[in-house]
């Protein structure tokens, strides 16, 4: 492949190297250069550029990506599209994915342009997940290089995935004289959690004393219910071998397999077996939602991988999970607030302001049409099934609210909002729940835009493309709402004073898609009496 600083007049059927924003159009890197292209740079002053041209025995970057990803496919793992010369494999069920570490590192240095990332060996995958992704960080690499990647990964399949089975789970729980209903409760809801977030069935519980004849017996009870997984949760922690529940499963004729675990929390865990029944006893700290060594136990055996000795003594790098903050355990149906949309997307209206430039009157609460200003762009978000709708409060928050009453919206108050623009977007951006994939940040003063502009840049995002920031334009110029994904979030939750995120557009350039609009409402931000008679007077003629 020849790469480097080309004359315009060579540049045709060449692959720009570097995105380029010029004479109000964007021009994407790694498109393939027309003569209208190169024919638009010499009309706006351009001479050279930097292109890339491969050679015969080269592959473009997304064919070869493409390719790796298929070599990699499996049960339950297909490859995506491949767009920017990365292509995923996509997790097409729930389970538990194995990966040969030493394998991928071998195809990771095959050549430079070659990459392969994985998620974390033994990692849990829901269906619609990324586990791997395939990038050629060039525009082209040779073809005998994406061969060599092929056979060895023929012969080696370093990437499987394994489908969780619904397996019958039960627990046994013991007390004290001082353990309290709550703690029983707590643990049971749990478990509930964690059992039915893998597919399986909570299918029975038993609560008896902390002794070894109570606990021998609800262990013989539980094996003829057909348990396949039984889980002991000590109301005191197993301290040694022959402590209560150890000697329990012993006389109900089990035997023990392992006791201790170096992962933090999860110490204190017992591996055993009753014929076919798997027992785990678990310690006290698994009643916390938060990840544990026992998920890791609980996650292999639902999707049919034994689980020995040898195997709990390995874990211990990686295993301290004590001081790594943690998403609880995914909530029961019932708890979940915002159901995902198709790409799961959701929305913030900024509508703190105090509308100084417009003098006395609150602009979000000017009629436009017989309804507030505001309103307006929060029906369009609604219609597009976005969710969830956060809206961001300061100036008259309750006038606000009362204007969108009927709304299906978040409410969320920023007492600093004299502070600027940039409190706002932090205060809606922490308001969004963590599950979503994107979402549209819009202004409460542009009445103008309606669903079929969101739409359009819903439509356009697509983060197997790179197409992470979608804006909207007219005639070149950039305008608002801007969607966002979500990995953004956190830079744009740094900033301060009164700015939004528009800088990040130009720092992001090769994640950003531009989408030309059909009228101006995308410009349109009515800030002054002015700008607000004019848009007025234009919706009576």
């Amino acid at each position: 492949m020849k790469f480097g600083d080309t004359p315009l007049r060579l540049a045709e059927g060449a692959i720009l190297a570097h995105s380029q924003r010029i004479g109000g159009r964007t021009f994407k890197k790694g498109v393939v250069l027309s003569s209208d292209d190169t024919d638009f740079f010499r009309k706006n002053g351009v001479e050279n550029i930097v292109t890339a041209r491969l050679g015969p025995n080269d592959l473009d970057e997304n064919e070869a990506a493409h390719r790796l990803a298929k070599a990699l496919e499996t049960t339950g793992l297909k490859a995506g599209r491949a767009g920017t010369g990365r292509c995923n494999l996509i997790a097409q069920f729930d389970g538990l994915i194995q990966i040969d570490a030493k394998i991928i590192a071998r195809l990771n240095r095959k050549n430079e342009a070659i990459t392969i990332a994985t998620v974390s060996p033994e990692s849990v995958l829901k269906e619609g997940d990324i586990a791997a992704t395939v990038k050629i960080i060039t525009f082209g690499v040779a073809a005998n290089h994406v061969a060599g990647c092929e056979k060895l990964i023929a012969e080696k399949r370093p990437v499987s995935l394994h489908p969780f089975s619904r397996l019958r789970i039960g627990l046994i729980q013991t007390t004290l004289s001082g353990t309290k209903q709550s703690v029983i409760e707590k643990a049971h809801h749990v478990t509930d959690d964690r059992i039915t977030a893998l597919g399986s069935e909570f299918a029975e519980e038993i609560i008896c004393a902390h002794g070894e004849e109570q606990v021998t017996g609800a262990i013989r009870e539980m094996k003829q219910k057909r348990i396949d997984i039984l889980l002991i949760l000590g109301a005191s922690a197993i301290a040694d071998r022959r402590d209560v529940v150890p000697q329990a499963v012993i006389n109900a004729g089990g035997d023990i397999d392992h006791f201790g675990m170096p992962v933090d929390p999860g110490n204190l865990m017992l591996l055993a077996h009753l014929e076919e029944m798997k027992i785990l006893g678990i310690p006290g700290s698994a009643r916390s939602p938060r990840l544990h060594g026992f998920d890791w136990l609980l996650q292999r055996f639902s999707a049919g991988r034994q689980v020995t000795a040898r195997d709990i003594t390995a874990m211990g790098v990686g295993g301290l999970l004590k001081e790594i903050p943690s998403r609880p355990m995914p909530r029961r149906s019932g708890e979940i607030s915002y159901p995902p949309n198709e790409k799961n997307i959701a929305a913030v209206i900024l509508a703190a302001g105090q509308s100084r430039r417009m003098g006395k009157r609150n602009k979000m609460l000017v009629e436009i049409d017989g309804k507030p200003m505001v309103r307006h762009i929060a029906e369009a978000i609604i219609e597009t099934g976005a969710k969830p709708l956060v809206v961001v409060t300061g100036h008259q928050p309750e006038e606000l609210k009362t204007a969108l009453t009927g709304i299906d919206a978040t409410f969320v108050h920023n007492p600093q909002f004299a502070d600027g623009l940039s409190t706002s977007l932090k205060s809606g951006l922490g308001a969004l729940p963590d599950n979503i994939n994107g979402a549209l940040i819009a202004l409460g003063d542009m009445p103008g835009i309606a669903a079929s502009h969101l739409n359009r840049l819903i439509a356009a995002f697509d983060p197997e493309k790179d197409q992470l920031i979608c804006v909207p334009t007219r005639h070149g110029k950039r305008g608002n709402p801007v969607l966002w994904h979500s990995r953004f979030f956190s830079v744009m939750a740094q900033l301060s004073g009164d700015v939004g995120a528009r800088h990040l557009i130009g720092e992001h350039a090769d994640y950003v898609v531009d989408i030309e609009m059909d009228d101006d409402a995308v410009i349109t931000d009515l800030d002054t009496p002015a700008a607000l008679d004019a848009y007025l007077h234009s919706r009576k003629d």
